[in-house]
């Protein structure tokens, strides 16, 4: 998803946060067999927050850290940020990040910021799976993916649409659409967020190849769900690059796609 961020850099300045539940420090973790972290141990992982001490997450939000061997990608529940970073003697060192331009309530935009912040000079522990980050006062608890949220089958799940890609550029969904797909063994079942319709749909390898989409042919008045509409329709087209993450999964077709989630 790293490379699916927008390029302009943004600087972000931390903000202060008040208490929250309980979790492990880093302390403890070390104690009970955690060591510092590296980069080489942390790369290709996912890992996701499970509890905050010293500071509290917007209700229903968390953290997610994605590793490379020198890019870390990070979402506090809004926007996508991605930049440099190095471990040195296990403290994180994190450069400018680059950050989508999503839209969202203020108690995650601000949670956005006071990620960025802590990130950069945080003692980072891991044990085993359990990834822990300490910062003036605060000790952020994460578990690897693998372990919280494993990859989501792509048939029999639900898929709806959370995001739209367009050449770097993400956009959320409009407020109050809501549009997704539903794969069986050979078909896949559409809603647009307008009209709904069903299609064919063979897979090769990380390929996704769609046959035609018939849909209903309702009027879509208002302007955010047509776009919507022609968005989730204009990328379900022949051959299509898909990923599996959790519980997202991204589609991709001539730098355009669509980021959905696991939904009921």
């Amino acid at each position: 998803m790293l490379g699916l961020l927008a390029a302009a850099a943004v600087v972000l300045a931390a903000c202060a946060a008040g208490g929250g539940a309980d979790s492990p420090s880093a302390s403890t973790v070390a104690a009970s067999g955690g060591t510092p972290a590296t980069a080489e141990v942390l790369s290709g992982r996912t890992f996701l927050s499970t509890g905050i001490d010293g500071a509290e997450l917007a209700e229903g939000s968390q953290v997610r850290l994605t590793f490379e061997a020198t890019r870390i990608g990070a979402s506090a529940g809004c926007n996508q940020m991605s930049g440099e970073y190095e471990l040195a003697g296990g403290t994180l060192k994190v450069g400018m990040l680059a950050m989508t331009e999503m839209a969202c309530e203020e108690p995650l935009m601000a949670q956005d910021t006071w990620l960025s912040g802590f990130l950069d000079g945080a003692t980072a522990t891991l044990d085993d799976t359990t990834l822990i980050l300490a910062k003036d006062g605060t000790t952020l608890t994460l578990q690897d993916e693998s372990i919280v949220n494993p990859d989501q089958p792509l048939e029999g799940t639900r898929w709806v649409v959370t995001s739209i890609i367009s050449n770097d550029a993400v956009s959320s969904v409009p407020v109050g659409a809501e549009a997704s797909l539903a794969f069986d063994a050979s078909s896949v079942a559409v809603e647009t967020g307008c009209n709904s319709g069903s299609g064919s749909y063979e897979i090769q390898d990380d390929v996704i190849t769609f046959g035609p989409i018939a849909t209903t042919l309702k009027m879509c008045v208002d302007e955010g769900i047509a776009a919507l509409e022609q968005a989730v329709l204009g990328v379900i087209q022949g051959e299509v690059e898909y990923d599996i993450d959790g519980n997202t999964l991204t589609l991709m077709k001539d730098g355009t796609g669509l980021v959905l989630t696991a939904g009921g």
